[in-house]
């Protein structure tokens, strides 16, 4: 086993969504290839027996694993899976220093070392290993899928791809001159940060809240900032990323080899999301020029916005009876 830092893990319930009866729930560690130690929460199915199916969560992009991705994991556990809701690295409580970091390589690796995790788990059937990811880690739970040939099924919800968005802008609207103003801007912030001794802090979900906020703007806001999702060691709901901490999202393209994945893959995103675009061509692109084309689906959930995936909103738009469905066919 890789070795592991002893973390200080909060022993009581501290979820945004309640305590299931029906399956058994405790914190776990594991170390990634970088020799980072995460955090997770497991959640297994109460009277299971023999080995399982299991199933790796995170997401969103600076969220916690005891918001969308631990409700995500409890409710699939009390479908029958052994489930792990995990914190990135440098976020959570999941160590690595410096903190509130993100990079398209340790991300990627975050899930494959919950995979090395889960392998070797003794009430886990290895050959039946699945991933979700929400949000931006539905956009790394993608490019984990292109790489990782352990992983039988991986559900993408509510999918960012973090490198177009850090490149392109929303909507794909950055001028060349603008994405170079933003290069300036954040190596400037470097020399800053180095001369300091810190990294300043980019800031979370915007508060208060603007009245000319932008529709997703205030989507974000009605999630992380209210007691529907507001959690004391979410980034997006307090300080946020470091201002430099996803500057190797600008130039480290995901999604690139996408069509070479054989294992089954479910991507499910709202209607009317602001976000639809990048689940909407992050299939077409997986699917182009592809061998394995049968075991893809993008599922369109009418009427929905970004976080209705995140908590149900207020329609129960997350579609667990499909992802259910999907999970029990390939695992």
């Amino acid at each position: 086993m890789m070795k592991t830092e002893n973390l200080q893990l909060v022993s009581e319930w501290d979820k945004t969504f309640p305590k299931s009866e029906k399956v058994d729930h405790k914190k776990v560690t594991f170390a990634n290839r970088f020799g980072i130690t995460l955090a997770a929460d497991m959640y297994i199915p109460k009277n299971m027996s023999g080995k399982l199916p299991a199933i790796a969560v995170c997401g969103p992009f600076g969220a916690v694993k005891e918001q969308c991705s631990g409700l995500y994991a409890q409710n699939l556990a009390e479908r029958g899976f052994l489930t792990m809701a995990f914190d990135p690295s440098f976020t959570g409580e999941s160590g690595g220093n410096v903190r509130f970091m993100a990079s398209p390589d340790i991300n990627t690796e975050d899930f494959q070392a919950a995979v090395d995790f889960l392998s070797v788990c003794e009430d886990v059937d290895a050959d039946k290993i699945g991933i979700l990811g929400i949000c931006g880690w539905g956009g790394l739970a993608l490019n984990v899928a292109a790489l990782d040939t352990r992983i039988k099924a991986t559900v993408c919800s509510t999918m960012y791809n973090m490198s177009r968005v850090n490149h392109n802008g929303y909507f794909d609207k950055t001028t060349e001159d603008e994405l170079y103003a933003m290069k300036e801007s954040l190596n400037k912030q470097r020399i800053e940060d180095y001369k300091n001794g810190n990294y300043k802090l980019g800031g979370g979900v915007v508060d208060p809240l603007p009245d000319d906020a932008p529709f997703f703007v205030k989507d974000y806001y009605d999630y992380y900032k209210t007691k529907r999702g507001y959690h004391n060691r979410s980034l997006n709901s307090n300080g946020g990323w470091n201002v430099i901490g996803c500057m190797s999202f600008v130039n480290t393209m995901q999604h690139s080899f996408s069509n070479e994945i054989r294992n089954a893959v479910l991507i499910i995103h709202g209607e009317k999301a602001h976000s639809c675009y990048f689940s909407k061509d992050a299939y077409n692109d997986m699917i182009k020029d592809s061998k394995y084309k049968d075991n893809k689906e993008l599922m369109i959930i009418p009427n929905a916005v970004h976080t209705d995936l995140y908590d149900g909103g207020n329609g129960n738009y997350i579609p667990f009876d499909k992802i259910e469905e999907f999970y029990k066919k390939y695992l």
